[in-house]
């Protein structure tokens, strides 16, 4: 059986170094986010990037041929691939091209190297600066290695269209009727703060999209008289167990988590909706009514379909539980319209019509 990556959590703390404002959409061939980095003697590896760049980490373990390996995506193209020998428990580390405008950071340990990768986390100390600690490494014979200058400062990404939350009084007039207060849904805005999620054209924030539609579906399940608990309402980080316990303590009827997709620049013409579900009846019937309601209102978005998904906060919640991907803000069909006000509205009134159409099936 073919060894499946575990994608392990990256965080930004700091929420006072968040990158500023952004002007302009990315090339669709930018220069690597990464600017520097090194592993130093101790198992600790540093990493500078340009500020605002979103970061991706994986884990895959070994075998008695081969040891475990963690590598690190960044936005932008690597202009040179290479390979650099390790030393101690690690045995090689390569940079590379693994898609067009992407760079990829891997580290290879040796065969018999033991990790943990519930203990592997990407940790942001700065908008440029990020810090992964590889816990329990023996770091016997394991020499610094490193590119760049780690401490030098970097500039930031290009692009910055700010989304702020919509104070227009949300209209819940022709939405489905359910029983008032006795259903309870909890809405989860993804990332939130220093955590952007996707940045896309005109450099919109994945984050800033997501909480402004969150908040007004959450308004208007409240006029329909449901009891709405939401893991985060302002521009402020929650890693994914504290959203999962908010989830379970709230005792819900359903769990939503809102999101907006992304690929890489040079892929503009990649658009579409896509809902994902875990496992269960019930989170598929919820999973297939947000589907059909938001291409309702998203005419010549592609409809990618609903799927099943091992997302951490559709999987260990322990109601009905569904997660969307509104479009993509890289794509030239959607980006745009999660731009819009009017179209966010819409997105709102679409999420919330299908949560009530999900509830009037349960008993």
């Amino acid at each position: 059986m073919a060894r499946l990556p575990f994608r392990f959590s990256a965080l930004v703390l700091a929420a006072a170094l968040q990158a500023s404002s952004l002007l302009i959409s990315l090339p669709a061939k930018a220069a690597s986010a990464l600017a520097a980095w090194k592993l130093s003697s101790s198992g600790e590896l540093l990493l500078r990037t340009a500020a605002g760049a979103r970061l991706q980490a994986f884990f895959e373990s070994g075998d008695r041929r081969r040891g475990p390996r963690v590598w690190i995506d960044f936005p932008g193209e690597l202009s040179r691939s290479r390979s650099l020998p390790g030393s101690g428990p690690v045995r090689e580390i390569r940079l590379g091209r693994p898609n067009v405008g992407e760079t990829r950071l891997v580290i290879e340990f040796q065969p018999g190297v033991d990790l943990d990768p519930s203990q592997l986390k990407l940790i942001g100390t700065a908008s440029n600066r990020w810090k992964l600690s590889f816990q329990g490494l023996s770091t016997t014979g394991l020499r610094p290695i490193g590119e760049g200058d780690i401490n030098r400062a970097s500039g930031s990404w290009p692009g910055g269209l700010r989304i702020q939350p919509s104070r227009t009084p949300v209209n819940a007039a022709g939405l489905p009727t359910v029983t008032r207060g006795k259903y309870r849904v909890v809405i989860d805005p993804g990332h939130g703060g220093p955590d952007p999620g996707a940045i896309g054209i005109r450099g919109i924030r994945e984050s800033e999209i997501v909480l402004d539609i969150s908040l007004q579906v959450a308004r208007l399940l409240e006029a329909k008289g449901v009891q709405v608990t939401m893991t985060r309402t302002a521009e402020v980080d929650v890693d994914l167990p504290p959203r999962v316990s908010i989830a379970n303590r709230a005792g819900a009827n359903a769990f939503v988590s809102i999101h907006a997709n992304a690929i890489s620049m040079a892929r503009q013409n990649v658009n579409g909706i896509e809902t994902f579900f875990y496992s269960g009846r019930r989170s598929a019937r919820l999973a297939a009514h947000l589907q059909q309601q938001m291409l309702n209102v998203s005419p010549g978005s592609p409809n990618r379909g609903v799927k099943r998904g091992r997302f951490f906060v559709i999987r260990r919640t322990t109601m009905p539980a569904a997660l969307v991907e509104m479009g993509f803000v890289t794509g030239n069909i959607d980006s745009p319209r999660l731009a819009s006000s009017a179209h966010r509205q819409r997105l709102a009134l679409a999420i919330a019509t299908g949560i009530l159409d999900f509830l009037k099936g349960v008993r």
